[in-house]
């Protein structure tokens, strides 16, 4: 049984992304909308995404599944957080009302049953998402069966610091847990997270974010991103080819905090190997 986001947020279990997105909404603009399909354009080694099909798992603000709707691929988007669904729902109103090839939904990547009625889709986008679960690795097995053949998996996930995360860890769960302190949290690692990040990015005249995204509101996310897991990039590369997947790409965060990025293929593996593979995420 998936608990709902409603229940997780009132047990203060859960940061409320999609509160944090909907005030993202209010900075996008034409530039942060090319950034996101240039990201979708370089990472995936293609110039438009024509006849593919896009899943977009945790669609958050909903920005890349405009990028991947603007650069051809049919697409279905799907987020926990009913804040986020209705981002999601706003962009496509926005920018492409009364479209029948853009699906947007409420849903969990917990949910085996929900995936399953899903299919399969060249392109599976989870940027950021599966360590916010609760259950990451379930999560992470999950996405596995939703690449069809030859499909890809385009996946973000926090790196494993060690003692570093876990002070993270205490930081997120502090924000989350105390409404009073929040601001406190916030303001207390603000010169860092935010002060030395703008300074440095100005100097070297690399302002805007990567991907299309705010620096303020990405430091916000950083904080309060509660539930919170990690990896380290050798566990994520065995973990699916374990299940079938080949990586083809792979950019890591040098040991920072944040995201490594992985790109991941579907291979066939000979004599029906691949099905045992996946049923053993189960």
């Amino acid at each position: 049984m998936v608990v709902s986001h409603r229940q997780e947020v009132m047990r203060r279990a859960r940061f409320e992304f999609g509160a944090n997105w909907s005030r993202f909404l209010s900075v996008l603009n034409e530039q942060r909308i090319a950034q996101a399909e240039e990201s979708l354009r370089s990472y995936l080694g293609v110039t438009d995404l024509t006849g593919q099909r896009f899943l977009d798992v945790g669609s958050g603000s909903g920005l890349f599944s405009l990028a991947a709707r603007r650069l051809g691929a049919t697409v279905h988007s799907f987020d926990f957080d009913p804040q986020s669904v209705a981002c999601t729902r706003e962009l496509r109103s926005r920018y492409f009302p009364n479209d029948d090839q853009w699906v947007v939904e409420e849903a969990s990547v917990l949910d085996r049953e929900y995936l399953a009625n899903l299919g399969t889709f060249d392109v599976v986008y989870s940027w950021g998402v599966l360590h916010h679960t609760g259950a990451m690795w379930k999560a992470l097995g999950n996405v596995a069966r939703l690449p069809a053949a030859n499909g890809r998996l385009f996946i973000a996930i926090y790196n494993d610091q060690g003692w570093v995360s876990q002070y993270w860890l205490k930081v997120k769960q502090v924000y989350a847990r105390n409404v009073l302190l929040r601001w406190l949290v916030l303001l207390g690692h603000a010169p860092y997270l935010f002060g030395v990040r703008f300074l440095v990015r100005a100097a070297t005249g690399r302002l805007d974010l990567e991907r299309g995204m705010s620096l303020w509101y990405d430091m916000i996310d950083w904080v309060g991103g509660y539930p919170f897991e990690v990896a380290r990039p050798e566990e994520i590369f065995y973990f699916y080819r374990e299940r079938g997947l080949r990586l083809t790409r792979l950019k890591t965060n040098a040991g920072r905090h944040g995201c490594n990025e992985f790109v991941l293929t579907r291979f066939e593996i000979p004599g029906g190997d691949a099905d045992r593979l996946q049923g053993s995420s189960q």
